[in-house]
This record gives C-alpha cells, structure tokens and sequence, in this order.
C-alpha cells in the first residue's frame, strides 16, 4: 500500500489554533467546570479504553502515554479505572493546566498523571534517569540519542486527533507527519501498542503510513451509507512495535 495525497491545511493544524482554544476552555472550566470538547465523542474514547482494558499484557502499572492529549479526556478514563502510569503530552500550556484541573475536579490526586509540554515533531520524552527527584521522564530534542529513546519507555501510545491535526499543518505537513511516525515507533517498548483514532484517515491508509509498525486490528466503528457507498465517521486502529 502507499500513501494518499496531503489533506488540504486547516488552521486546526496550526499552534495558534490550538493554543487559543485550550484557553478558551480552560476559562470555561474555571467558570463553569466544563472541560470542552470531547474530540470525536465519548464513544470513541469508549472504544479505545475498552480495548485497553480487554487487552492481555497491559497491565495496571504499565506506561500509557496519550500524544496530543488536550483536556485529558482519555486519560482521565484509563485512570478511572485503575491505571496509574499514565503521561499526557501536549505542546499546548493550556491545555496541560486544563487536563490537570479536570482531573483535580475529579477527585483525582496529582500524581495520577504526568504532564509533559512537548512538540512531538520536535521533541521526545526519555526515562529521568540523571535527576529522578523532578519526575520520572524528561523532554529532550528528538535528535539526541539516548539508550532509553532507542529502546522506548512506553507500553501504549495512545492518538485521538493529534495525527489528523498534524496532517492539516499548513507547514510542511507530510515532514511533519514522517517525523511524528519516526517518534511513536521511538516512543514505544518493544511488543508496544500504538492505538490510534482518526476522522481524516482511514483505516487503509492508516495501514499504508504507519509501515514502520505491524498492524494489530482495526477496531469497530458506526458505519454510515451515503450515495449507495458505506463509511465511517472515525477509523480506530491498533498497530504493535516489533
């Protein structure tokens, strides 16, 4: 397989975007403890947790990092139900204290996720391994190279809309969406799962980017008929680093 021509840009690929809109929403919250949108709806977020959990060999303890993780939706339900290493990313500083004040409204300690600030085109994150008393990871430019990079940290990688958002980058979005592919595989242990969900790709081409991964399953979803040809709204799926 090979892959499709670049999406059209959008300013939904833009940092400025995003950056505005997670201020947005986290004055919401402030004001009406509303965490904001929900990207691709509370099923999606279902469907991805519910693999999760049926999953053998990902166990409660096992490191969960969500790529472009915004209000911390979908780590707030992985930690609902029990799962305690979990990292959210994001290159947004607002979207990070929201995700972080959710989780406070939530009951939830402030040890129950580790937020990182990070550009995943520009930067990765690596085991603290030098000053552990500040936490236990530290973000570094992608281009050092360290034992812990090459051999990844992470059990799961999880992507809701990052890949897609990336995709509509008005700069140089097919360089960036190599760099980020580059990134997950690093990112990931091995026998790692990267499980992702996409409203502008589907499943086969998903399948014809992420060649550097072994495809696992594509997970279900609604379907739609429109003009006598079936669809989907979103395309979830799973791959594993070899």
């Amino acid at each position: 397989m090979t892959e499709e021509n670049e999406l059209n840009s959008s300013k939904l690929g833009t940092f400025e975007y995003w950056e505005s809109t997670y201020d947005a929403e986290l004055q919401q919250f402030e004001d009406i403890t509303d965490p904001g949108t929900e990207w691709f709806g509370p099923t999606a977020t279902k469907r991805m947790v519910k693999w999760i959990t049926k999953r053998n060999g990902i166990s409660k303890e096992a490191k969960i990092v969500d790529v472009g993780c915004g209000n911390g939706l979908l780590l707030l339900s992985l930690a609902e139900m029990g799962y305690v290493n979990l990292v959210g990313v994001d290159y947004c500083a607002n979207a990070l204290k929201l995700a972080q004040e959710v989780f406070k409204n939530e009951g939830l300690q402030s040890n129950a996720a580790t937020w990182l600030a990070l550009d995943i085109t520009q930067q990765t994150v690596v085991a603290d391994t030098i000053n552990k008393s500040d936490g236990p990871y530290r973000v570094v430019s992608k281009d050092v190279t360290t034992s812990e990079q090459s051999n990844g940290i992470f059990k799961v990688c999880l992507d809701k809309g990052t890949y897609d958002a990336i995709s509509l980058c008005p700069d140089d979005s097919k360089g960036k969406r190599d760099i980020y592919k580059q990134q997950i595989a690093a990112l990931l242990e091995k026998d790692g799962i990267f499980l992702i969900t996409s409203c502008n790709w589907t499943a086969s081409e998903l399948r014809s980017h992420f060649t550097n991964l072994s495809f696992v399953e594509e997970l279900p979803a609604p379907t739609f008929v429109f003009g006598g040809k079936q669809g989907k709204t979103v395309s979830a799926c799973v791959f594993k680093k070899s």
